[in-house]
């Protein structure tokens, strides 16, 4: 595997705040003096570092939680096919609660997006009243999830 670079305009990031991130990406609730022992940094500078991480964002601390643990039993992919502005339908998009990832693509798609429902009948009306109602909406296709297999939030430091 190949080293991954940043993206134009964004500054890649130095080793030691890699191994930052990946210390709170095992545990968000990991001390800073904890991390500052894992890779041979004070506390203080280890806090200055997450700060400025934060503030940038480049990265967020947040809780994560699983979806069916807290009662929200079907997720689905929902590849959209749409005319006009594709910003204007992302953003009406990332404004509903039950979507919790919006991606413009190419391809046979020009829109995906990925849903948090209670059950098929939750997941009928977010598509029937919500999704499929929006201006420039023109074909919906739905990937209900079965069983999810993996899920890891390691990204960007590999």
């Amino acid at each position: 595997m190949g080293t991954r670079r940043a993206a134009p305009g964004h500054p890649a990031l130095d080793d030691v705040s890699k191994a930052i991130v990946e210390q709170l990406q095992e545990d968000g609730r990991r001390p800073y003096a904890t991390i500052g022992k894992a890779i041979g940094l004070s506390e203080a500078a280890v806090r200055q570092r997450v700060q400025r991480l934060t503030d940038s964002g480049v990265m967020q601390i947040v809780a994560v939680t699983d979806p069916l643990q807290v009662g929200f039993s079907r997720q689905a992919m929902i590849g959209l096919k749409c005319e006009g502005d594709l910003s204007i339908v992302a953003d009406a998009l990332a404004e509903m609660t039950e979507v919790d990832y919006v991606v413009i693509t190419a391809g046979g798609f020009d829109l995906l997006c990925e849903v948090v429902c209670e059950d098929d009948d939750h997941l009928l009306e977010v598509l029937n009243q919500k999704i499929r109602t929006l201006p420039g909406v023109r074909i919906t296709e739905t990937f209900v999830y079965l069983r999810l297999r993996k899920q890891p939030y390691n990204w960007g430091t590999r």
